[in-house]
């Protein structure tokens, strides 16, 4: 089955059930205050990059990179269906994510996860990003951890 991504709308009902879905899990992993969901609406704002994964049509992974003012862009609501984890999406995500940053200009990416996502961490880890102190509006949170990677220049031509 080919497998397709692109910068995509959160509003397609698709992404919506799968954000819906990993908002779920978080909140069975960590309390409230732990929680750094962002929401549909945050998804849609001009300075932010979704992305989705589609398996046949169907929509089965997504992904935002949200470029702050301070000249770096954070990594946020990576999500892969159950049905199709263990394929090598999440890492997909997080390439095509970074390139389209790089295709930008932005050459630092951010992110926060939490301690009991160990496959998120070794993801994230694996990819080439490493830990960090909370940036931005983070607080030190014994649940979370932050990770950064200096992405590529564009090439001069």
């Amino acid at each position: 089955m080919s497998v397709t991504l692109q910068i995509d709308s959160p509003y397609h009902p698709q992404v919506v059930a799968l954000v819906e879905q990993l908002d779920s899990y978080l909140q069975a992993l960590y309390p409230a205050e732990s929680n750094h969901l962002v929401s549909i609406d945050a998804l849609a704002q001009p300075n932010v990059l979704f992305c989705t994964v589609r398996a046949g049509g169907e929509v089965v992974g997504c992904g935002a990179a949200l470029i702050h003012a301070a000249g770096y862009a954070e990594l946020k609501r990576m999500s892969v269906a159950a049905s199709h984890r263990g394929q090598g999406l999440g890492r997909r995500i997080v390439e095509f994510l970074e390139a389209e940053l790089v295709r930008r200009g932005i050459t630092v990416a951010r992110l926060e996860t939490g301690i009991n996502q160990a496959e998120a961490i070794g993801l994230y880890e694996r990819c080439g990003y490493y830990p960090i102190p909370p940036f931005g509006e983070y607080r030190e949170d014994p649940l979370s951890v932050f990770y950064e990677k200096q992405l590529a220049a564009p090439s001069r031509q």
